[in-house]
């Protein structure tokens, strides 16, 4: 029988706006409904403005079966927008809006009581660039459970971070996400010294972290525990377009990890998980039945 894990992703909720269409984003948002398709009871935490784009995300939340119950409403605040542009690689960059309404994240009873009940959260950087959203985001985590994982996926994007901010967060945290890109961001920081595993493993002592991902894209990724570690290098597949791939990878990583499987095993599955989302368009493709089916019991 399966256990139903409960899960969230506080922080951004928003449209990825490309040339010719757009798509449902926010790398916290897609991490729940990453999490939703893999068997949870996921919830993305964030503010939607009172306009017709936010009510379009609704719309398209209900159409994914995710539900909208913790994804609050601003009347001041627009809803949040990113253009996106792809390169020959289907590598994005982004143009981030700035002060709409995932800026304006308001803490309350509600959000105390979920986060109360939670099995993991995922949050970044980029929703912590305005204070209310801080704010909210800090109190949500210290109201959680012992147990809870509490993934701070980096996501370094533009100017919207800095030594201090990272610091706060990798102490409120107990899981650390981070890429080839942003490892060495994160080691002029906190001077970290010798190769990438030794790297890696400074940051998960320093911080007390129980476990911290590395990714290489196509070239896989690297976990470090507190007893073993895991190299992986990567599945076979074509990039169409990688947004989204990350959170995909942070998902089942989480998915993983509640259930108690090796690093190994953790590992592999993330890969292949992420390697799927870079095969498709939209950052929440939805997967397979054979993906499903490796965490969810028919």
């Amino acid at each position: 029988m399966n256990e139903k894990f409960t899960t969230a992703g506080i922080g951004e909720l928003l449209w990825d706006v490309f040339p010719n269409h757009k798509r449902l984003g926010g790398a916290p948002a897609n991490f729940a409904c990453h999490c939703n398709q893999l068997g949870a009871e996921s919830y993305p935490v964030s503010c939607l403005g009172a306009d017709p784009l936010g009510a379009e995300i609704r719309v398209r939340l209900q159409e994914m079966g995710v539900s909208d119950a913790f994804v609050m409403e601003a009347d001041a605040f627009p809803t949040g927008t990113v253009e996106v542009v792809l390169n020959a690689a289907g590598k994005p960059t982004y143009q981030i809006h700035e002060d709409v309404a995932w800026d304006h994240i308001p803490y309350s009873e509600e959000l105390r009581q979920l986060s109360a009940r939670l099995d993991a959260v995922c949050f970044g950087s980029l929703s912590q660039r305005s204070g209310e959203s801080r704010g909210t985001i800090r109190s949500f985590l210290q109201q959680m459970p012992e147990h809870a994982l509490k993934i701070f996926d980096v996501n370094l994007r533009q100017h919207f971070y800095s030594k201090e901010q990272i610091d706060e967060s990798l102490r409120l945290a107990n899981v650390l996400k981070l890429s080839d890109e942003e490892l060495p961001v994160l080691a002029g920081y906190f001077g970290l010294e010798g190769d990438t595993m030794a790297q890696l493993g400074m940051l998960r002592e320093r911080f007390g972290l129980r476990l911290v991902a590395y990714t290489r894209g196509p070239d896989g990724s690297v976990l470090v525990g507190v007893y073993e570690n895991d190299d992986f290098p990567g599945c076979e597949g074509v990039a169409v377009d990688s947004v989204g791939a990350g959170d995909s990878f942070t998902a089942a990583l989480c998915m993983g990890v509640l259930k108690g499987w090796s690093l190994n095993e953790v590992n592999r599955f993330a890969n292949e998980v992420a390697t799927f989302v870079c095969s498709q368009k939209g950052a929440t493709p939805d997967f397979p039945a054979e993906l499903i089916g490796k965490v969810v019991a028919p």
